[in-house]
């Protein structure tokens, strides 16, 4: 029997796709595995994976008393566990693992999608920073074995703890063909509309985005919640856009790439404030890509070094409120730039996707439980 495998979340786990593609390839691999998230009285129902999920709830839903409350309901869990390997997903779950793992004496291994003590909402905030940072310099030295989703972040962990982390980026399948579009669905805006899907959170530039919006010729669907939830929807009605800025909530993965399909173009914007966003390499804009839709985008170093080996995206400098709107107009009026990004589209996801990530991933375990 192949090991027994533990993923560790803070998230609803229909929503995650990262989670759902590296289980999957690592059960398919023959690992017996489960992913541990969190769940809520308004938590939609599980879909059925090959490998097994686990819930656990809890009272509090966000803020300190959350991650007090989750942190220490995952490590009664997993204590009981009969389990070969556990695996921290970002520093929120870390702790638990990391305590498990030393007085089971089973491996551990950190699964990092993003310098999570450089986020925004995190280094604003010098108390909750201070907290964080102890656990990260407890914890990260310990796991010798781990993953981060670009090159940048694996080498800032390097100086930071001496670890050496592997690269497995968030890349969707790739499929036989390119893209089609999908059917008129009557629930999406008419017409060309512009689509940002992920978390709703500091950092995103939804400050600079919404009021950007006044000067674009097409509609903006948001799919996805956050932290910032609240404050895009008083800016929009601010700015009186109720009709031109439309919140579809947390979609499922699977209605999710239908409706990236029949968007115009996708937005992936980050504040340059904290080196997590500068040095990140979002999840949507790969789906972007292998939705053949072409994109606006931060010139960050991760975007840049894709971009240059064939376009896929218009960048831009400084994410202000003037430059997204003059973007996403270009993008919406220059039908020889479109076209031509399209066409990069469909050829740099040859290069890009999970099937080639996948096997970095299998090696990496295999060498962990050889």
């Amino acid at each position: 029997m192949n090991a027994r495998l533990f993923f560790t979340v803070t998230n609803d786990l229909v929503f995650d796709q990262r989670m759902i593609r590296i289980c999957t390839s690592l059960a398919a691999a023959g690992y017996d595995v489960t992913l541990v998230g969190k769940a809520h009285r308004d938590s939609p129902a599980l879909t059925g994976r090959p490998f097994r999920q686990h819930r656990l709830n809890t009272w509090s839903r966000q803020g300190k008393r959350f991650y007090l409350e989750y942190n220490l309901r995952l490590f009664f869990y997993l204590l009981f566990q009969k389990a070969d390997g556990i695996c921290a997903i970002d520093l929120d779950t870390i702790l638990p693992v990391y305590l498990v793992s030393r007085f089971r004496r089973i491996r551990r291994i950190y699964d990092a999608h993003e310098l999570f003590c450089e986020m925004q909402e995190v280094v604003t905030r010098p108390f909750v920073y201070k907290v964080w940072k102890k656990v990260e310099r407890l914890c990260v030295p310990r796991f010798h074995h781990g993953y981060t989703v670009n090159g940048l972040i694996a080498a800032e962990f390097h100086k930071m703890y001496g670890v050496d982390y592997a690269v497995i980026r968030n890349m969707p399948p790739l499929l036989p063909d390119p893209p089609a579009p999908p059917p008129a669905d009557p629930s999406l805006p008419a017409g060309r509309f512009l689509l940002y899907q992920g978390a709703v959170n500091e950092g995103r530039c939804f400050e600079m985005l919404i009021p950007a919006m006044r000067s674009v010729n097409a509609p903006l669907l948001i799919c996805g919640d956050g932290n910032f939830m609240s404050r895009a929807k008083s800016l929009v009605a601010e700015h009186g856009l109720e009709q031109k800025v439309i919140f579809k909530g947390k979609i499922r993965p699977d209605e999710l790439r239908t409706i990236t399909r029949a968007a115009y173009a996708g937005i992936t914007l980050f504040d340059r404030r904290g080196i997590s966003n500068y040095y990140s390499l979002a999840n949507r804009f790969f789906d972007y890509i292998h939705a053949g839709i072409p994109q606006l985008a931060v010139n960050y170093p991760a975007y840049r070094e894709i971009n240059n080996l064939g376009q896929v995206a218009v960048l831009i400098d400084e994410p202000g409120i003037g430059e997204i709107a003059e973007a996403l107009n270009n993008l919406l009026d220059n039908t020889g730039l479109y076209l031509t990004l399209v066409e990069n589209c469909n050829a740099v996801r040859l290069r890009y996707n999970w099937q080639e990530e996948e096997k970095v991933l299998i090696r990496i375990y295999r060498e962990i439980f050889k």
